[in-house]
């Protein structure tokens, strides 16, 4: 009997993987280790078309996307005030780059080869970015929960455990694009017997089941055919308390099955994640010196105009090699200072007691030297 039932896991598995993952066809021998740099939070491999500098220019934007994407855990923080200008200069921010040949299989069974570009990034860079235009950033080391995943494709649930790793693909692919890993269960007995408890969503019960894991995190799923597709639901659940709980139905199961993965990094980054402090946005008042001809002040002007965090430059008197500013702050004067480029604007001291200014204008404390 109990051979019996392995046999019908294995066919409904094997069934599974030939609806889920004849488009992916990743190499299943691939050695981990060829991606452990990709999985990095500062590192993040992207499909190109070729190995031309203008292909690799915005690739390399899409890659410093999804590395803030790791870092805060937020997928949308592309659309972020002034992060759609940092990722035009991404490059600045490079630390190295590979390319890659991936081989795989086409939904109709033919041979499929891509490009990888497996981008690499400066981490003291990318935190200062952050910081200035207050990305929130969700914390290293990272949690690993446990994904208890159950599926039923028409003959009745079954657990998926380590050994079927491979059916749980896209959302343990999707996870590591968010930035953590999930973890699943050996498999054992007692575990295979508590799939119906996964099914009622009872969560108790298999954060006891899931207490030789750690961490007491889990991810409790079921995937079940229905009218069109798939419909998966799930709940997350952190030391015992049930941080969320919501639903993907979709034509395709490996969509489904991935959107467990975005509702925990939700979760977990709602819970986690947190803004650097760097001050309020609004206008302030400050002083450059070292302006000494047209050339400088043209200097000074590119510079500013350039700097996300500025969102507007209001001049207001020069006098000798000084200037004086409003400047439009997208994270006030600390998200400023983290931006300046020490070799170029060198902050000197405090501005000399002056007019008093508008009533939306903040005094800034600075005053910086163009070098």
């Amino acid at each position: 009997m109990q051979r019996t039932i392995r046999n019908r896991w294995a066919w409904a598995t094997s069934l599974l993987l030939a609806t889920m993952l004849a488009a992916t066809g990743a190499q299943a021998q691939r050695m981990e280790g060829d991606r452990a740099v990709a999985q990095s939070v500062y590192a993040a491999e992207v499909t190109v078309n070729s190995q031309g500098e203008a292909e690799r220019k915005a690739a390399f934007s899409r890659a410093l996307a999804e590395v803030l994407g790791k870092l805060s855990g937020d997928r949308g923080v592309a659309r972020m005030p002034g992060v759609s200008r940092e990722l035009r200069r991404a490059g600045d921010y490079v630390d190295g780059y590979d390319y890659r040949q991936d081989e795989g299989v086409s939904a109709s069974g033919a041979p499929s080869f891509s490009t990888k570009l497996v981008v690499r990034f400066r981490e003291d860079d990318v935190d200062a970015l952050a910081s200035a235009l207050g990305v929130p950033v969700w914390p290293t080391p990272r949690p690993k929960p446990v994904l208890w995943l159950a599926i039923d494709d028409g003959s009745g649930p079954r657990l998926v455990a380590l050994g079927q790793n491979n059916v749980a693909r896209s959302v343990l692919q999707r996870a590591k694009q968010r930035g953590f890993s999930l973890g699943l269960p050996s498999g054992s007995a007692a575990e295979q017997a508590a799939v119906g408890a996964i099914w009622r969503g009872e969560t108790a019960t298999i954060a006891r089941l899931s207490s030789r894991y750690s961490p007491p995190m889990q991810l409790i799923g079921k995937l079940y055919r229905s009218k069109g597709g798939w419909t998966a639901d799930w709940i997350f659940v952190d030391n015992g308390r049930v941080l969320s709980k919501w639903s993907d139905s979709e034509g395709d199961a490996r969509r489904a099955m991935a959107g467990g993965a975005d509702g925990a990094a939700n979760a977990l980054t709602k819970r986690y994640a947190k803004r650097s402090p760097s001050g309020p946005a609004g206008k302030y008042r400050v002083t450059f010196t070292g302006i000494d001809s047209g050339a400088d002040y043209a200097r000074l002007s590119g510079l500013l105009q350039g700097m996300s965090v500025v969102r507007g430059i209001t001049p207001l008197r020069a006098t000798q090699d000084t200037l004086e500013v409003d400047l439009d702050l997208l994270t006030g004067l600390p998200g400023f200072r983290r931006m300046v480029d020490k070799d170029v604007l060198l902050e000197v001291g405090a501005p000399a007691d002056g007019e008093e200014p508008a009533q939306d204008v903040v005094v800034a404390p600075a005053v910086f030297r163009l070098l």
